[in-house]
């Protein structure tokens, strides 16, 4: 059947070969302004549907004919979705009670309304409608039945490929498994990690801060023996709070990076005297660095903490002194077998061996895990090789460990090559000099943590800047507008409401040559991708760090006012 051809015509066939039923019945649907079309016998009717039709009038006597036979074929062929109607005009009387001519019609043609003649023209109009309202619904079943259909034998294409690559993976499912299982106690810690790492460092961002001013007023006053000592061992605790929380934020890949393109022979040498001085004289250093060595793209700070984190784990793992060799090499590297593992292709490969103990199987399966250590109670967070395999995955690259028992233990760093354009860095011009507000300026400072913000506030009036305090974006807006010799603006990124980046592009709308500070204990890196690193302290910080920030975006600032400047 051509559906497409029956969805067009919305025409309705009539056969009526006696008398003037036909002519009739044509002219009432024409003032209903509905299609018809007059068939000479069965035959046409047949061929006429078969070309397109809603439904057909036809009078009791025509289907008398032998013909009727072709008829009633093509109503018992149709497809399932189909059931056309057909209008069967009797004569009067001629009901089914007492036509039993009519029941046989009714099960030859299946969809049949009969009507008496003679019928008022609104009772041909409104079963013809009906009937048309009839066929349209078939035609939506018959699409929605065909969509269903081909959703189904899409799905089962995809099911039957699924199955087929799931039977290919059996063999490795058990690896798989414990993959996964490790990623995900990873991952659990690297969000707990990552939840409490901010209101951490704010809490130690008030503690160092008040801790600093304490010492300097104990000074002032003469104090000093048993207390200036409690004070100092107070703020050392506080700083290895600190580089605990930098390193689980490394650990869980949500530390901020500035990535930089390095020559890493140049690094390891530059480390030498650290490293010897770090991990003492009776471990002996060796290096052996590739003369032709690619360039690396990853951030030098964090870099040289992984390296001395595996130095010092070496140390740790020859008691009685031994040998310590750090190498470079070109390497390029297939599938990845293990979570650690980096992805295929080219990396720079640093390895920091030594000939300590070694690890078993056991310990060598949970050696990423945090918090896993086989040192002595004390003398170790086991954080150092969380925080090594979390830099060098934020790095886009990965960490191997080979070991044997009694022999030794080979831990390789790969980090990616750097790109060419990135070696195409030139040096950045002089920059000019502007005159800037160093002392004196005012400074609006935004956070919602009052304490952090008290402490803020008294290391940069301490500076020797005008604070003005704000506790919420919407305040420090409201403030901005009314204050207009603002220098700079500080403002905490997690803040409730709007965070520290809306506020800032709100300022930057209203006062675009404003120069803006963000501290963060913690900041998701997309929510401040494309920030300038310049831009940003962490917490906590000291009055000192906190200086040197604001005299730069204060430099930057008043650069950027000068650019501006009509000529």
């Amino acid at each position: 059947m051509n559906h497409a051809a029956e969805r067009a015509a919305e025409r309705a066939l009539i056969l009526a070969p006696l008398g003037r039923d036909a002519q009739v019945a044509a002219s009432i649907l024409r003032d209903a302004e509905l299609q018809s079309f007059i068939c000479r016998d069965l035959a046409q009717l047949v061929d006429e549907i078969r070309r397109g039709a809603e439904t057909a009038i036809l009078t009791e006597e025509s289907t008398r004919d032998a013909a009727v036979l072709g008829l009633t074929e093509w109503v018992a062929a149709q497809p399932p979705w189909s059931d056309f109607p057909f209008i069967v005009l009797t004569a009067h009387g001629g009901g089914l009670e007492r036509n039993p001519g009519a029941t046989e019609l009714m099960e030859a043609l299946g969809n049949v309304t009969f009507l008496e003649r003679p019928f008022h023209p609104t009772t041909l109009v409104s079963i013809v409608k009906a009937s048309l309202r009839g066929r349209q619904r078939q035609y939506e079943c018959q699409n929605l039945n065909e969509e269903l259909e081909s959703r189904v034998r899409e799905r089962t294409e995809e099911l039957a490929a699924t199955n087929r690559q799931l039977m290919s993976q059996i063999e490795e499912r058990e690896r798989v498994e414990e993959t996964l299982r490790q990623m995900q106690r990873l991952e659990a810690v690297g969000q707990l990690t990552s939840g409490v790492a901010h209101d951490f460092n704010n809490l130690l961002t008030v503690v160092l801060g008040n801790l600093q001013f304490l010492e300097r007023d104990l000074k002032a006053h003469g104090v000093d023996g048993k207390s200036m000592q409690r004070l100092s061992h107070m703020r050392i605790a506080a700083e290895r709070g600190a580089k605990l929380t930098d390193q689980m934020l490394t650990f869980s890949r949500r530390q901020r990076l500035q990535p930089k393109t390095l020559d890493l022979n140049a690094v390891i040498s530059g480390m030498r005297e650290l490293l010897q001085s770090t991990i003492g004289g009776s471990v002996q250093i060796e290096t052996q660095l590739a003369p032709d060595v690619w360039a690396a793209f990853a951030d030098p700070t964090q870099l040289e903490l992984a390296v001395l984190n595996l130095a010092i784990n070496a140390r740790d793992a020859m008691p009685v002194g031994g040998g310590l060799k750090v190498t470079t090499a070109n390497v390029s590297l297939g599938q990845p077998l293990w979570p650690e593992d980096p992805p295929a292709g080219e990396y720079v490969q640093i390895c920091v061996a030594d000939k300590g103990a070694g690890m078993s199987d056991e310990v060598r399966r949970k050696a990423f895990e945090p918090f896993l250590t086989t040192k002595d109670v004390g003398k170790g967070s086991g954080l150092g090789l969380s925080q090594v395999l979390g830099f060098a995955k934020q790095s886009r690259g990965g960490v191997r460990i080979r070991t044997i028992p009694g022999e030794g233990t080979s831990v390789y760093i790969y980090l990616p090559r750097a790109e060419p354009a990135s070696l195409q860095e030139t040096a950045a011009a002089p920059a000019a000099q502007t005159h800037c507000v160093t002392r004196g300026g005012t400074i609006l400072l935004v956070d919602d943590d009052r304490a952090v913000r008290d402490v803020t506030a008294s290391m940069l009036r301490d500076l020797g800047y005008i604070v003005l305090e704000a506790g919420s974006g919407g305040a420090s807006l409201d403030l901005a507008d009314r204050e207009r010799n603002i220098d700079l603006v500080i403002l905490d990124f997690a803040m409730p409401g709007m965070n520290g980046v809306e506020v800032a592009r709100q300022l930057r709308a209203r006062r675009p040559n404003l120069p803006v500070l963000l501290i963060t204990g913690f900041a998701d890196r997309a929510a401040i991708e494309g920030v300038d690193p310049e831009c940003i302290l962490g917490k906590p910080f000291g009055t000192g760090v906190l200086g040197e920030k604001v005299k730069l975006a204060l430099t930057r600032g008043a650069a950027q006012r000068l650019s501006h400047a009509p000529a």
